[in-house]
């Protein structure tokens, strides 16, 4: 056991099955890892520090997308090629992200984020693409996806942001995607960039090796179901709660802004 991580008491067990449970939902249906969820639920309710609270659940996000990516793929709701150029993309930006971090101001950064986020719920409510909407690679998609991937590991390095709230809403509105093809193709991007981050987390003694492993297990039992309700309800509707989950990160993003507080 970590030694910052809580004891392992019964309470402590039923928290992280509750926040893993809540998390994999919350995959399923918008496409994201759960670490929006993971991470502040972790500290808020368990003390854990912000780094140890990233490093847990970024191994609890592996069997999380694992489940999810299966989940889409059986609804045909995964563009393969285009993931894995993200996927490449991102874990080239975190390392520059993570390079960055002691210079850029995180107070500023964070404001940029919630005026992005602005900007994405706004687009949410003006682009809906057809379901039927495919991601067609040309030569300008492929570079697209690339400087996306980049931007996405950047932003995952200085913000500790998943990927999938920045990925799911740009293959949306800048590349016409469907909102399901956006987030099964989100979800598999993020695994080989969580599996790199989370075994140089374990070099370094950063994951409560327990606590991702019940997150992880109780997250990856509800993220099938969320992928259900994604594809069962109507595009304008996701969009609708997808924006309303926005809302949600934006407003923590302000509150650490405000605060003025280092990741």
């Amino acid at each position: 056991m970590h030694q910052d991580a809580p004891a392992r008491t019964p309470r402590t067990i039923v928290t992280y099955l509750a926040i893993g449970v809540t998390a994999g939902l919350l995959s399923g249906l918008f496409g994201v890892g759960g670490g929006t969820i993971i991470v502040p639920f972790l500290v808020m309710f368990l003390a854990f520090n912000q780094r140890l609270a990233a490093g847990t659940s970024l191994a609890a996000i592996v069997p999380t997308a694992t489940v999810g990516v299966i989940s889409y793929a059986m609804s045909d709701s995964v563009a393969w090629v285009p993931a894995l150029i993200l996927a490449a993309g991102s874990v080239v930006g975190a390392q520059i992200g993570t390079a960055l971090l002691p210079k850029i101001s995180q107070t500023a950064l964070r404001w940029g984020f919630v005026a992005f986020i602005v900007i994405v719920i706004v687009s949410l409510f003006v682009v809906v693409p057809s379901r039927d909407a495919q991601l067609h690679l040309t030569a300008v998609t492929i570079t697209g996806l690339v400087l996306l991937g980049l931007i996405t590991g950047v932003l995952a390095g200085l913000l500790g942001v998943g990927g999938g709230i920045i990925v799911v809403p740009v293959l949306m509105v800048a590349f016409g995607a469907s909102d399901l093809i956006a987030k099964g193709t989100s979800l598999l991007m993020m695994i080989p960039t969580a599996i790199s981050g989370t075994i140089g987390n374990l070099r370094r003694n950063n994951v409560d090796i327990l606590g991702g492993l019940l997150i992880g297990v109780s997250a990856a039992a509800t993220t099938a179901g969320g992928a259900w309700i994604a594809v069962h309800i109507d595009p304008r509707l996701a969009n609708a709660l997808f924006a309303g989950y926005l809302v949600f990160i934006a407003v923590q993003m302000a509150m650490k802004a405000i605060k003025g507080r280092g990741r």
